[in-house]
């Protein structure tokens, strides 16, 4: 393998042009933000050459960052505004949190794993991402100390969405999740609450994430 470092910011414009804007990403906020963090600096070093492929790519805790490209559907069909607080369920290696954050107001975001929560947290405080809090704990239950949210993302399939984080939805508020078995037959929903507190439910596509682990998920093998 060559020596040559890799012109990050070049494979960054190009994975946003290429990956998601001929794959019909519109919303200009979240093209600009996946161009403005660098996706590399959130996976393991050994990795960092593929991190502009389209495709997941291991983290720590045997886990996986999402595909470009899936991260920006999640994200587009938040419907983000700068003022708003979101909830992420499974910060991973911080990436999606690193997106999110240059969106909007402030991030709290969950992590199951504690070995990954705290590679999260390091790599968002000294990349700069001072808007973001990372927690350890069960996803699944959310975070009922920071609700209401105005948008909840969750980047793991459940089998129906978690009544807890319904109930920690803003009036008016956006999630966006995968429900479905194990291991296949995931569709991402689109859930908004209605101002008389309804909960109107899309199906937005289909994916493939790693179960939702916790109280209101599955249970752990």
């Amino acid at each position: 393998m060559s020596d040559h470092k890799p012109d990050y910011p070049a494979l960054r414009r190009l994975m946003v042009n290429e990956q998601l804007r001929q794959r019909g990403i519109r919303d200009a906020a979240v093209l600009g933000a996946m161009t403005a963090v660098p996706r590399e600096q959130f996976v393991l070093p050994e990795y960092r050459r593929l991190a502009y492929d389209d495709g997941p790519l291991p983290i720590p805790a045997g886990q996986t960052i999402s595909q470009p490209y899936v991260v920006a559907v999640m994200i587009e069909a938040l419907e983000l505004s700068p003022t708003d607080h979101v909830l992420e369920i499974g910060a991973g290696s911080g990436y999606a949190a690193a997106v999110i954050s240059r969106i909007v107001r402030r991030v709290t975001t969950i992590e199951r794993h504690g070995e990954l929560a705290q590679f999260a947290r390091e790599k968002l405080r000294n990349l700069g991402y001072n808007n973001v809090t990372v927690h350890e704990g069960d996803g699944s239950r959310g975070w009922p100390a920071d609700a209401p949210y105005e948008a909840i993302i969750v980047a793991a399939s459940g089998p129906a969405v978690p009544v807890s984080l319904c109930e920690q939805l803003a009036v008016g508020g956006r999630l966006v999740m995968p429900i479905g078995s194990r291991k296949r037959d995931q569709k991402l929903v689109r859930v908004v609450k209605t101002e008389d507190g309804r909960f109107l439910q899309e199906i937005i596509g289909q994916v493939r994430f790693v179960p939702l682990i916790g109280a209101e998920g599955w249970q752990a093998d």
